[in-house]
């Protein structure tokens, strides 16, 4: 694969994260502030006298429209121009996908090893909930879980096709996906457990939060898939042009 085509593979992509980002931006805006409202007014009503001394910096609309867009449009942008990077090198070395399906099967890799491994682990939480003395360790414990995630998707993938010819493809997955089971449920066991719900915060509430924040992240990568498989397809593969009519005999 040339620069040109890592080049126009990396544009697309990041108009692909863009679009998806779009499609997030409204799933999040809808499902997810109306749980982070609800939150905030818990946390509000459990403050004490002193919360209404705070100054605010910035207004909560300005932080549910502009902020929330700006946050989950630029997040999107980013992760497409990686995982275009990350689709250049993918392409025919992960099985006889085209392009189509082999976008797919990045976005779904990406959400597993980005998102949900981490998020079981260390789920989101909304305003209210957590200590802001341990914002620093959380913080940096999540994104371990990440790089360990990830790096672990990246050895399952490279183990499983050294044993592909050896025991063939079927067997080298099952292979791969156990050990990326096991090690991933060791790192689960090992890291310490964070847990500072306040008492009498609502579990629905709760629930609904992770429940929208997964769906965004869901609603992002499938989105990132099928945006940009099809505009890859249309560049690897473009569609052959019609043949010219030839005109019958009366």
């Amino acid at each position: 694969m040339n620069s040109t085509t890592v080049r126009n593979l990396l544009v697309r992509g990041m108009l692909a994260g863009l679009g998806a980002g779009v499609l997030a931006l409204i799933v999040a805006y809808v499902l997810g502030e109306p749980n982070v409202n609800s939150a905030i007014g818990f946390e509000e009503a459990h403050a004490g006298h002193s919360h209404g001394d705070e100054v605010e910096l910035v207004s909560r609309g300005l932080q549910s429209t502009a902020g929330l867009a700006t946050g989950v449009l630029v997040y999107g942008i980013a992760f497409g121009g990686i995982a275009a990077l990350a689709y250049c090198f993918a392409l025919g070395r992960v099985g006889r996908f085209g392009p189509r399906a082999t976008a797919l099967l990045l976005s779904g890799c990406a959400l597993l090893a980005v998102y949900v491994v981490p998020f079981l682990k260390y789920p989101a939480n909304p305003p209210a909930v957590g200590d802001p003395d341990t914002i620093g360790k959380r913080t940096a414990l999540y994104f371990l879980m990440m790089l360990l995630s990830v790096l672990l998707a990246l050895a399952a993938t490279l183990l499983g096709r050294r044993l592909a010819p050896r025991i063939g493809n079927w067997y080298a997955t099952v292979v791969a996906v156990l050990a990326f089971a096991v090690v991933i449920a060791l790192a689960y066991t090992f890291l310490p457990v964070i847990d500072e719900v306040p008492e009498h915060f609502p579990a629905a509430l709760l629930w609904r939060f992770r429940l929208s924040a997964l769906g965004m992240q869901l609603t992002l990568w499938t989105g990132f898939g099928l945006l940009f498989g099809e505009l890859a397809q249309r560049l690897l593969r473009p569609a052959p042009a019609a043949a010219e009519a030839v005109p019958t005999a009366p």
